[in-house]
């Protein structure tokens, strides 16, 4: 386990200490960045307002969960109906709120990648794209840049085990998380091929913890369905809903306000 410092800890480190026990998963770090933006200065770490002092925020919780409740007993029963509804309200729209987002983690490596595909390659996937690249990966590579950015047509052939389906995958993804194209079609050889693609790219957004870091207007909205489609109708950022598909046959990346993201691709029988 890296070394940690329990009184100056950043939020999703916070997450991924308390998630890492025997337990498995037991909070989400949507509740920790709400309940951070709730108390505020009160958890702070005293040396970087940004971090989470863990100690207080324990001492935090204990006390929450501790504090007596106002004594319902003399309110009348439509008074505790209506403060049970309203309630009820409020966690459903806190539960469905994603909260703030994370900071990007690398603001200059996510900004000298933006128009650089290859670039981008090599520092989002580099155990996809660990070896030495061909004179032919390159003439690929330019040629694919050159489409995403300026438009144009080209076919181009190369031999089977050369990755081509892997950078189409990173071509669809560099161009959706930056929003050079707003729609992006992605063909398979056969229906099965183009959702196995489909399921790549959706697994990329959702694991790859370099793209979670740089962008978290896409990641972050995406690892808080935890894999639950049916929760997309009913995502909220700010309050807002974020529109986001994430079916078996289509994405849509979710909209955030100032996010340059955006893009639809899917698999249409």
């Amino acid at each position: 386990m890296p070394q940690i410092n329990p009184s100056s800890m950043r939020p999703v480190e916070v997450a991924r200490l308390i998630n890492s026990t025997e337990l498995g998963f037991v909070l989400p770090q949507a509740r920790i960045y709400r309940d951070f933006n709730r108390v505020g200065f009160r958890i702070a770490a005293s040396d970087n307002s940004r971090n989470i002092n863990l100690l207080k925020y324990i001492a935090w919780m204990f006390d929450q969960e501790h504090t007596q409740q106002d004594d319902v007993s003399a309110r009348s029963y439509e008074e505790r109906r209506d403060a049970e509804r309203q309630r009820q309200a409020e966690q459903s729209l806190s539960g469905r709120d994603i909260g703030p987002l994370p900071e990007v983690g690398n603001p200059r490596r996510k900004a000298e990648c933006e128009r650089n595909f290859r670039l981008f390659c090599e520092c989002y996937f580099p155990e996809t794209f660990s070896l030495e690249w061909s004179e032919d990966h390159i003439k690929v590579i330019i040629k694919i840049e050159t489409a995403v950015l300026s438009g144009g047509l080209f076919a181009l052939a190369l031999p089977r085990g050369m990755g081509k389906t892997s950078l189409a995958e990173a071509a669809c993804l560099w161009a959706m998380l930056y929003g050079h194209r707003e729609f992006v079609a992605l063909i398979g050889a056969t229906e099965g091929a183009a959702l196995e693609i489909l399921d790549s790219i959706k697994t990329e957004l959702d694991v790859n913890e370099l793209l979670a870091e740089d962008f978290p207007e896409v990641c972050f909205p995406v690892a808080q369905l935890e894999g639950i489609a049916n929760r997309c109708a009913g995502q909220l950022y700010q309050g807002v809903r974020t529109r986001i598909t994430w079916t078996s046959n289509e994405i849509v990346l979710p909209t955030i306000k100032s996010s340059k993201a955006s893009g639809i691709i899917g698999v249409h029988r």
